[in-house]
């Protein structure tokens, strides 16, 4: 069960927060376009509960952009003081569910990308389009 917020302010900053279309995710994304790569956003994968951020279907390449906070990012991380216990179990849950879904994705043929909120999404995006391409290729290669 989850524990009630210590203040209002808290509680207003957790609603507020976005599950899709933050600023990391923006960024990225028009990284990506410009490089005329053509992708799906929040798009559902057979036999998965949790979304990628990024899809490029034919390739087969899922990217996900995680926050430093949700996700453990081993530079960024911070642990609350309120409700601490409760707070660790649930970050501690976000990051094994996130390796579940990875071994997922990888045993169905899935290259899976995780790009940190604070990657310069420039670089992140240079990245992806070297996977995306490569896998477009061996694609071609077989069945060209």
């Amino acid at each position: 069960m989850r524990p009630k917020p210590r203040n209002e302010a808290t509680r207003s900053r957790l609603q507020r927060q976005k599950q899709r279309d933050t600023q990391p995710e923006l960024q990225l994304r028009r990284a990506l376009h410009h490089r005329r790569l053509r992708y799906r956003v929040d798009r559902k994968v057979e036999g998965l509960r949790s979304r990628p951020d990024v899809v490029f279907g034919p390739a087969k390449v899922a990217v996900f952009v995680d926050g430093c906070f949700w996700h453990g990012c081993p530079e960024h991380a911070t642990a609350p003081k309120n409700n601490s216990e409760w707070w660790r179990q649930k970050l501690e849950s976000n990051v094994e569910r996130d390796r579940r879904v990875d071994a997922f994705l990888r045993d169905a043929g899935w290259e899976v990308i995780r790009v940190w909120e604070h990657e310069d999404p420039i670089e992140a995006a240079d990245s992806i389009e070297r996977a995306v391409r490569s896998r477009q290729s061996q694609d071609e290669g077989i069945d060209g």
